[in-house]
């Protein structure tokens, strides 16, 4: 419910058009054009198939939004569903499943880790409980996905009118360097027009950045670039995300392409 509220509320204030898939079986494959990702799906997806419907249009309702449901139309096998990956945005929570280990707040689970990395569209991770979100935090790492991420900041800043501000933890570099980036790909203007506030960090300062970052806005990041931010979604630095931030993540992995 927590996650299906959230995705509501990101897609009612970006105005974007929420469709929700009920599983009738516990996998489901998605097929992006480098990669085919099979999701396993734990049993607490499947305990109430009965009511999900009835559930899902209640809380659309709530929301003030119309009910759209997604029905596979090819299926790999007799219960293994084709899902369409011809979407602009997926809600996921933190894990699907991962048979291998327990999943702790802030942990992202490999399936969910795999469908970053493959997915042309960025991925919503939410909070563990339903969290609206007054402001736009991008982590601007310098990097092409981090680029990516600034460009999708910038697209969520217009759609949803709310504040964005920008953090960036200086690696080996100084913040010219970061302004310069932002200059060469053209988006000079546009921050200077949506954002509020540019945040400069040193590496040692890393808590502290994640402690100023507002704990009611939503995190837009680039994943699988270099340094510091590839460590937070790749578990290194997850004990300090998972006692400091937990905020929504909106983020883009490698093959995901956004413009303004």
């Amino acid at each position: 419910r927590e996650t299906f509220l959230q995705s509501l509320y990101f897609c009612k204030t970006i105005n974007a058009f929420p469709v929700v898939y009920i599983p009738k079986s516990d996998k489901f494959l998605m097929y992006f054009s480098n990669d085919a990702v099979q999701v396993d799906l734990d049993h607490s997806y499947l305990t109430s198939p009965d009511t999900a419907q009835s559930h899902a249009e209640a809380l659309f309702n709530e929301m003030d939004i119309k009910p759209m449901f997604y029905a596979p139309k090819n299926f790999t096998a007799s219960s293994l569903p084709d899902i369409s990956t011809n979407f602009d945005y997926l809600c996921c929570p933190r894990s699907v499943s991962d048979l291998s280990s327990k999943i702790g707040l802030g942990h992202i689970g490999p399936k969910v880790r795999r469908i970053i990395k493959h997915a042309t569209f960025p991925i919503l991770i939410t909070s563990p409980v339903y969290k609206p979100w007054e402001s736009i935090s991008v982590f601007f790492g310098g990097s092409k996905n981090a680029v990516t991420a600034l460009r999708l900041g910038l697209k969520t800043a217009m759609s949803s009118g709310l504040p964005l501000d920008i953090y960036t933890l200086m690696e080996k570099k100084d913040e010219t360097f970061y302004r310069e980036l932002v200059k060469n790909e053209g988006l000079t203007e546009p921050v200077s027009q949506l954002s509020r506030q540019w945040y400069f960090y040193k590496k040692p300062d890393f808590n502290t950045m994640l402690y100023e970052v507002p704990h009611n806005s939503l995190i837009v990041l680039g994943a699988y670039g270099h340094g510091i931010i590839r460590d937070i979604l790749l578990g290194s630095k997850m004990e300090q995300i998972q006692s400091t931030v937990t905020n929504n993540l909106l983020i883009t992995g490698p093959h995901c392409s956004i413009s303004l």
